[in-house]
């Protein structure tokens, strides 16, 4: 095994990777409630979304480990659920909580468009 494919991932890679698992972890929190829905309908729109980024956001972060090209693609649209956050925060009755989602977005942005970023994912 070549000594560069052990190599720590660079800075925005990493912070991408844990925003990924903070999404994992924020389904996990709230799959209880999606499965409570499921005994009413087996099918409702809360529990498509959660499904539909469960299944998205395993299959990025796996592209994400592998060193994959098509990860980077991938991670950009994952990060940009930030976005809705942030503006949904923006008009909520505390403006100032938008300041998370909106630093993590625009740090996200500039990490996973950096050139040791784009470098890491080298595997076609």
């Amino acid at each position: 095994m070549p000594a560069d494919s052990r190599r720590l991932p660079p800075p925005g890679v990493l912070l991408f990777l844990g925003y990924g698992f903070l999404i994992l972890a924020a389904i996990g929190v709230s799959l209880r409630w999606v499965v409570d829905q499921a005994i009413d309908a087996p099918i409702s729109f809360p529990g498509l979304v959660v499904m539909i980024l469960l299944a998205y956001t395993i299959f990025t972060i796996t592209l994400v480990l592998q060193r994959k090209e098509a990860a980077r693609g991938l991670a950009v649209g994952l990060s940009t659920l930030t976005i809705p956050l942030t503006i949904f925060l923006l008009v909520s009755p505390v403006p100032p909580l938008a300041l998370g989602p909106g630093i993590l977005a625009i740090l996200l942005w500039i990490g996973l468009r950096r050139p040791a970023s784009r470098a890491y994912f080298s595997e076609p």
